[in-house]
């Protein structure tokens, strides 16, 4: 079950695990951490409806999150689930985690050197010289990781020295996804979502992401390369540190969380595999099912 942050991907896939007698995969990497709950709109214990959750709070936000990691648990959960006759339901907006349990996801190993010396050029030069440079040795490569991704840039120039060859030769191949799964999309109209973000973060402010997020900080997030940088938690540090208060900060996570689901809707729309549902149609679980059925 995929698509973009606040669709309502969440509600679905426990009625979805009730219904087919399974039990939810978590496929969001910023809901990994321990007590990154209310900016991350992670579904608490009455939402979860006896339901049994998977990867949920399995990293402290110290912790660098991986891929790598998340496929090698992940499936072991997956075929554990189908073993013992239960379902797996994966759910949720991280494409690249996602694609890491499905598809035939290579993980090549890592050089210290190599990426201390790339990530001192991206701070010096930024992303977009760095994508330049990908372009010219690895078009396909480029052509899939967004130019403003400085992360994915550097990992992927990592790989190509490396290895000596293309980091595309180590992204997902086309064709079925593992274990014969149905791959569900939601969405809905672009106001329509752009109002349930406004809202979302509305709520998360009100119901207490501030003192979460310094609660957090006294726990290490400043020094978590990946948990640092979720949306919500990183504005709200922001104002800590006097960039600006803590409406902006509500302002900025909006703005941000309305990108990020632009680039998560273009990233599952490549998909051919995805069946796109508007989640807002009033019989949506019967429609997901009678899919299902074929």
């Amino acid at each position: 079950m995929v698509g973009p942050t606040a669709t309502g991907k969440s509600e679905l896939g426990v009625r979805l695990a009730q219904r087919l007698g399974g039990e939810v995969v978590n496929a969001d990497a910023m809901q990994l951490y321990r007590g990154m709950d209310i900016g991350t709109a992670k579904v608490t214990e009455q939402e979860r409806a006896g339901v049994p959750h998977h990867l949920l709070d399995v990293l402290e936000v110290t912790e660098a999150a991986s891929v790598a990691a998340y496929q090698r648990e992940t499936r072991a959960v997956v075929e554990d689930l189908l073993a013992r006759g239960r379902t797996p339901v994966l759910v949720g907006g991280s494409g690249l985690y996602v694609q890491a349990v499905l598809d035939d996801l290579e993980f090549p190993g890592t050089d210290p050197l190599i990426r201390a010396r790339l990530e001192a050029e991206l701070a010096e030069v930024g992303p977009a010289e760095l994508h330049r440079r990908l372009t010219e040795s690895d078009p396909v490569a480029a052509g899939a990781i967004l130019a403003s991704n400085g992360r994915r840039v550097v990992r992927a120039l990592e790989v190509i020295e490396l290895t000596g060859r293309p980091f595309s030769a180590s992204m997902p191949k086309p064709g079925p996804a593992r274990y014969g799964t149905v791959l569900i999309g939601v969405d809905r109209e672009v106001a329509e979502l752009d109002s349930r973000v406004d809202l979302r973060v509305r709520r998360m402010f009100a119901a207490g992401l501030v003192e979460e997020t310094r609660e957090l900080a006294a726990r290490g997030l400043r020094e978590g390369r990946t948990a640092a940088r979720a949306l919500g938690y990183q504005q709200v540090l922001a104002a800590f540190d006097g960039e600006y208060d803590m409406d902006t900060a509500a302002a900025e996570t909006a703005r941000a969380t309305r990108r990020f689901v632009r680039r998560q809707r273009s990233w599952f729309r490549r998909d051919a595999r995805v069946t796109w549902f508007d989640a807002a149609r009033p019989d949506l679980l019967d429609a997901v099912l009678t899919r299902l059925d074929q």
